[in-house]
């Protein structure tokens, strides 16, 4: 599949990485010129143990690119995964402004079917104002909205990803669900299944997971 992953961050980068060492065609979007000139220039922004012998290895087979050009990256596009920051604003809540601009930024981009992958950090509900963002700034495109939430641990992401615990995916499309089963096929195992859900549990899962995680830390402490 050719995928396009928004944002360069620690999710950003692991999962446009481990989605190209999988064999798909990956586009690595920024805003951020310096970030992308570090890495076309083979350095990394993050550490992350084993993950830039895996970029170097990709970009060298060019399954992966980086590029601040969202409209060229999207050309052939079927995924769009949005990984950009959801920073807690001044009483806490998630700060959706850089969500519902990439969905814009998106939506301007779509020229045919493609599922776009929330995969921030975000409350609930919030799949339905990405897709109400991207319906405002073109009605016509075709496209489904999935929650695809992040469970990886800082160290051992690349181990996280490739083998993980969980894989939750929100979304009410059958289309989508297949292109998902399809894209999450090589790091699921038959006694650990992708877990479908509708949007809304998805992201309740990713705040359940966080206030449990939370919960056992205080406990040790």
């Amino acid at each position: 599949m050719k995928i396009v992953v928004v944002g360069t961050g620690y999710v950003g980068l692991v999962t446009g990485t481990c989605f190209a060492e999988s064999g798909h065609e990956v586009a690595c979007v920024d805003l951020d010129q310096g970030k992308i000139a570090t890495l076309r220039g083979g350095g990394l922004p993050i550490y992350e143990p084993g993950l830039e012998e895996l970029v170097r290895r990709n970009v060298k087979e060019r399954r992966l690119s980086f590029t601040t050009s969202l409209s060229e990256a999207m050309e052939g596009a079927e995924v769009v995964f949005i990984a950009v920051g959801t920073p807690p604003g001044e009483t806490g809540e998630a700060d959706l402004r850089h969500v519902l601009s990439a969905a814009e930024d998106v939506g301007r981009a779509i020229r045919r079917y493609a599922v776009v992958v929330n995969k921030s950090t975000v409350p609930v509900g919030s799949a339905a104002r990405v897709a109400e963002a991207i319906r405002q700034v073109n009605p016509a495109a075709e496209f489904d909205v999935v929650s695809n939430p992040e469970f990886l641990k800082e160290g051992a992401a690349i181990d996280d990803f490739t083998r993980p615990d969980r894989v939750v995916v929100g979304t009410s499309s059958e289309r989508a669900r297949a292109v998902m089963a399809e894209l999450y096929a090589p790091f699921v195992r038959v006694e650990q299944p992708i877990l479908f859900m509708d949007t809304r549990s998805a992201e309740l899962t990713k705040y359940a997971a966080n206030a449990m995680l939370a919960t056992r830390i205080s406990f040790m402490n």
